[in-house]
């Protein structure tokens, strides 16, 4: 993936060999937030005879889920990202595409996968996508609106801040930043006892203990990369929210860039 964190066509082109059987490439970024060209890697994928898959969890309710816009073979999503129920996702396949079941022994699912179906979860997914995409255009529009006056409003009254992502193809609900000169994780207790719920990296890797692979691989240094923030807008956010993070944020940085300066100078 380049700066930005998209992964452009010339890098999947130099990336596939005579024995790739299949592309798979995320839709959005779960961290910083952009968006990848898949119709234009799909065309690639396609004339080099590879089916290509994409993870769309971030997508729901932000992006248009048209698999022949996508050009895609595969299409995954994930129910509780977009108000669904937890524990139940979608896997769709394209007619003609060679699937192997992964659990067998019954002919659920015409053969794909053996057990009986989760209906309540089948209905409530579907149900919950449904509205995720009635709600689109409106709700995606709403978010980009905020995402952007928060994050002008921290690059204000924040010296030093870095915007991390692409910075137009990127999802409508999510700001990635670096704030140079602060510990992040004292960031985010700051930020959790001020009532703000912020992440540093996925939630897949909270916790870990180790720097973001995604901005290891957009070349932010591990200072940098320490001291990110990921801040997600959803639905029921509010422009009240966001005035209240733009009021504490760069308040906190600075009370953490001040308490780092006197002990250097101890």
């Amino acid at each position: 993936m380049d700066r930005t964190g998209q992964v452009t066509p010339e890098v999947v082109a130099a990336a596939l060999r005579p024995d790739t059987c299949l592309v798979s490439i995320m839709l959005a970024n779960n961290e910083v937030g952009t968006i990848n060209p898949l119709p234009a890697i799909a065309t690639l994928a396609r004339a080099r005879g590879v089916p290509i898959h994409t993870d769309a969890v971030q997508a729901p309710g932000a992006l248009a889920l048209d698999v022949e816009t996508l050009g895609v073979d595969l299409l995954s999503l994930s129910g509780h990202k977009f108000s669904g129920p937890k524990g139940v996702g979608v896997l769709y396949a394209r007619r003609g595409v060679a699937f192997v079941p992964q659990q067998q022994g019954g002919g659920q699912e015409r053969g794909r996968r053996a057990g009986t179906e989760n209906l309540a979860g089948i209905v409530g997914l579907a149900t919950a996508l449904t509205l995720a995409e009635v709600e689109r255009p409106t709700v995606a529009a709403r978010l980009a609106i905020l995402r952007d006056r928060l994050a002008a409003g921290l690059a204000a009254a924040t010296p030093g801040l870095i915007v991390n992502g692409h910075p137009t193809d990127r999802l409508p609900g999510t700001l990635h930043v670096s704030l140079p000169g602060i510990d992040g994780e004292l960031l985010l207790y700051g930020l959790d006892a001020r009532g703000i719920a912020a992440s540093a990296a996925s939630a897949c890797s909270a916790g870990s203990g180790t720097t973001s692979h995604v901005l290891d691989a957009i070349g932010i240094d591990p200072v940098a990369s320490g001291a990110s923030l990921r801040l997600t807008l959803g639905r029921a956010t509010t422009a009240a929210e966001i005035d209240h993070v733009i009021a504490t944020v760069p308040r906190l940085v600075a009370s953490l860039r001040g308490t780092l300066a006197l002990a250097s100078n101890r």
